[in-house]
């Protein structure tokens, strides 16, 4: 039995939750080939990866939002039509697909099934939390992205049976948790000179900001910016008082898990971190629209205010893969 786990790879959440579903893949009676494509992760994966594509990557920006200009420029139209063509899906009795879109549109082309397990399927579910403001045109490229024929999903809450509570990785799950007195801060679509500016008001709090954009460790009075590793994030999420970070999935997941007090900020005209922080805000978690000096008081609140969101994420990986492999084998 062949299968072929394609993995998005722009963000590091797509790689993180593979790190954990990777290893359950291995142990069933199957030869598993990984497939990577997109740009901008900041995680490897200690696994053999049978195909490195580029696909098609969103850039993120350092305003807020995704760089338009930046992804246009890097989507290779004629390069990306060869990599869909020329990858052999056929060739698989199964093709389990995290939000790629190489294989997702290869599928599609020689119409051979293909099962979605990601975040962005459960956001799309019609019983998961939209946001108040529509926007069919974010909506519509969430969609067609990375098409499917099945469905399956993971997000903060599980809206409907074919969705699951979050992959929480290993490395999370076994942090020994304290309560510090740091924030831990990452928002990847902001340069670091915008988060020192808004950060540098609040005076009396320690920040420890993970940048996408510096390549070496400054500090700044009560800032400190270092680069992304995985080791240094999980020990600043697990020994600090809070987490400030996009509306992505896995970091808020992972705070949310670690009983940690977070506050999130979505990206602008990101239709998937929207729809996350319409499901955050549902459970009680603040959300602020954009990091501007407007809102430095609702992190001042945010800072003064303890109150941490309870929620019940079990390690319950293996038994989602085992449903999937029984249902699509």
């Amino acid at each position: 039995m062949k299968i072929l786990y394609a993995i998005q790879g722009t963000g590091n959440g797509h790689l993180s939750r593979a790190r954990d579903i990777i290893p359950i893949l291995q142990k069933k009676d199957v030869e598993l080939d990984i497939l990577i494509s997109g740009t901008q992760a900041d995680i490897n994966l200690p696994y053999p990866i049978t195909y490195q594509l580029k696909g098609l990557s969103f850039i993120f920006g350092k305003k807020g939002g995704v760089d338009v200009w930046k992804t246009y420029f890097k989507a290779k139209t004629m390069r990306l039509h060869k990599e869909i063509t020329m990858l052999p899906v056929e060739h698989y009795d199964l093709i389990i697909n995290d939000f790629e879109p190489v294989s997702a549109w290869a599928c599609k082309l020689k119409k051979i099934p293909c099962v979605s397990l990601s975040h962005q399927s459960a956001v799309l579910a019609p019983n998961a939390p939209k946001p108040k403001k529509e926007d069919p045109l974010g909506k519509l490229i969430l969609k067609k992205y990375a098409p499917t024929t099945k469905q399956y999903g993971f997000h903060f809450k599980a809206y409907e049976d074919s969705i699951f509570t979050p992959v929480i990785r290993q490395d999370i799950r076994l942090a020994h948790c304290t309560p510090g007195d740091h924030y831990t801060v990452y928002l990847p679509s902001y340069d670091d000179e915008k988060i020192l500016s808004i950060l540098s008001k609040i005076k009396d709090v320690t920040w420890e900001v993970f940048s996408k954009h510096n390549k070496k460790t400054i500090t700044n009075k009560n800032i400190t910016v270092q680069p992304i590793t995985n080791e240094a994030f999980v020990t600043s999420m697990a020994t600090s008082k809070g987490i400030l970070c996009g509306a992505g999935f896995e970091t808020p997941a992972e705070a949310l898990f670690m009983k940690k007090k977070l506050l999130v900020i979505p990206m602008k005209g990101q239709y998937e971190q929207q729809c996350n922080a319409a499901a955050l805000k549902d459970m009680g978690v603040p959300v602020i629209k954009s990091f501007k000096k407007k809102y430095i008081k609702n992190i001042k609140d945010w800072i003064e205010n303890d109150t941490i969101i309870e929620v019940d994420y079990p390690d319950i990986t293996e038994q989602i893969i085992d449903k999937i492999l029984t249902e699509n084998l």
